[in-house]
């Protein structure tokens, strides 16, 4: 053999590498150094995009469910749940957040089940409607926040002439990412009968908001509120008391645990935002994701960018670190649901304000749903 052949024959450094890739990759091993810039990136890149839900397709589609699908144990709910473009075809609004709009008609009942994922249900329209959770029958009105804390039993429950039609909000992404997902059907569909509605409501009414700056607390607490139900009544006075007190664009409180100050859940954060009409709000950045629904008025957000023109009954969601702004054309209220509690229990949330407003580069248009 020459020696020519023999180097010829010797395999090259690049030969070596390649056969070293597919050595790791039959064993489901990856070399840390080709895929860095994909696993730590400078700023959080989430899937999800900004979006938005408008009412004017929402309720057609809940009335067209009303009719054709009846609820009962097997089922449990009618619910349409929000499926952000950017999850390709996974059924959550964010990474993090389940969001839904669930629809009861007259005289039905959700069958009661519980699961580990906790719930929270912001209402929209109608009445005659409670939501038993663990025995205390709560009774929703529109503007109310219900509260399902994970484990524990809930059914909902209509004996109103008219349906109903509320947010439902879940950490579900969240607990099946921990792979923590457990539920179990109530061996009746309903629990027995409370003699007394808004038990909890009775011990703690009036003490489950405060004001905050960008609707997240720092308490932190494990356990979830004793209170199950926050007020609209109560929300729009104090919203009307700090909109007086506050020559601001925007002002926004937190519901929270009346006993220690803490979200209303551990792993959910839900506030209220009044948006003075004609004044844009500060462009912010904040990790973790977000769910705007809009109980009243008109305007637009400015997420990264994207322009979402919004009214009554729409619901849209902000990616962690995306800037947000809004701007309304009247006063406007916007609920949100966010993952903030697990953010600072982990020391991971963080905020940032942006100098001056963000440009433009693309208006949703509602016609782009999924």
């Amino acid at each position: 053999m020459t020696v020519e052949q023999s180097i010829s024959d010797s395999p090259t450094v690049e030969q070596e590498l390649a056969a070293l890739y597919a050595d790791l990759s039959a064993v489901h091993l990856h070399p840390l150094w080709t895929i860095t810039k994909q696993l730590l990136t400078a700023t959080p890149q989430p899937r999800s995009v900004p979006w938005l839900w408008p009412a004017s397709t929402l309720t057609p589609l809940a009335e067209r469910a009303l009719r054709l699908v009846p609820v009962e144990r097997g089922g449990e709910r009618r619910v349409l749940s929000f499926g952000n473009p950017g999850l390709g075809g996974l059924p959550y609004a964010a990474g993090t957040l389940w969001g839904a709009i669930q629809c009861l008609g007259p005289g039905e009942t959700a069958p009661a089940h519980r699961h580990s994922p906790g719930a929270i249900r912001f209402v929209l329209e109608g009445s005659g409607v409670w939501t038993t959770v663990n025995g205390d029958a709560c009774d929703m009105n529109p503007g109310d926040l219900v509260l399902t804390p994970g484990w524990n039993w809930h059914e909902h429950t209509s004996n109103g002439s008219s349906r109903m039609l509320w947010f439902d909000g879940l950490d579900l992404p969240m607990v099946e990412a921990l792979d923590a997902i457990f539920f179990e059907p109530y061996p009746r569909d309903r629990q027995p009968d409370s003699a007394e509605h808004n038990l909890s409501e009775a011990r703690f009414a009036g003490t489950g908001q405060r004001h905050v700056e960008g609707a997240v607390t720092t308490a932190l607490d494990p356990g979830h509120s004793p209170l199950l139900v926050y007020r609209w009544a109560d929300t729009d006075a104090e919203l009307t008391r700090l909109g007086a007190a506050r020559d601001t664009a925007m002002v926004s409180l937190e519901f929270v645990n009346p006993s220690t100050g803490a979200s209303v859940l551990p792993t959910l954060s839900c506030g209220m935002h009044r948006i003075l009409p004609g004044r844009r709000t500060e462009a912010v950045r904040r990790t973790g994701n977000t769910i705007f629904v809009v109980y009243r008025g008109s305007g637009s957000s400015v997420i990264d960018g994207v322009r979402l023109d919004w009214s009554a009954g729409d619901v849209f969601v902000a990616p962690s670190w995306s800037a947000v702004e809004h701007l309304a054309g009247e006063t406007a209220d916007l609920f949100s649901l966010g993952d903030a509690p697990v953010l600072r229990a982990l020391n991971l949330y963080r905020e940032q304000v942006l100098d001056g407003p963000q440009d433009v580069h693309r208006v949703f248009a509602p016609d782009q749903l999924p």
